[in-house]
């Protein structure tokens, strides 16, 4: 997962659908399952890219508990919304909880972390300034 708006990193799976449509409609918790299935589980997280236009992204992530998104920025504002599990997020000198249905909105350029408190599920939403 990046929250850069181009990424030289390689796509970990190719994208079976569009990114960009008129309109797009997603199953999240059947999203949700597929991502647990996947090797990159294992690891403490898995991410899909869901949504992709030039000024807005949609990640779907899955965290397992007690992993951890080390602090980082990104250009744009973000919203955190947790669909299944509890989250915690810190930025500046706050510590947010996050447990499912909460959503918390940060603004550009504010340095934050991510903590699953357990097996959990999130939408990031970036939207970059225009340019």
């Amino acid at each position: 997962m990046s929250d850069t708006r181009d990424s030289d990193t390689p796509h970990r799976r190719p994208h079976a659908q569009p990114l960009a449509a008129p309109y797009l409609e997603f199953d999240l918790p059947r999203e949700i399952a597929q991502l647990q299935r996947e090797p990159e589980w294992a690891s403490g997280q898995n991410a899909k890219t869901l949504l992709k236009y030039e000024d807005l992204r949609i990640v779907l992530m899955a965290l397992r508990s007690g992993s951890r998104i080390p602090q980082h920025q990104t250009e744009g504002r973000i919203s955190i919304q947790t669909v299944s599990g509890h989250v915690q997020v810190r930025a500046q000198g706050r510590t947010f909880d996050l447990p499912a249905g909460a959503l918390l909105a940060l603004d550009r350029n504010l340095p934050h972390d991510v903590e699953a408190s357990t097996d959990s599920a999130v939408l990031l939403t970036i939207a970059w300034p225009l340019r």
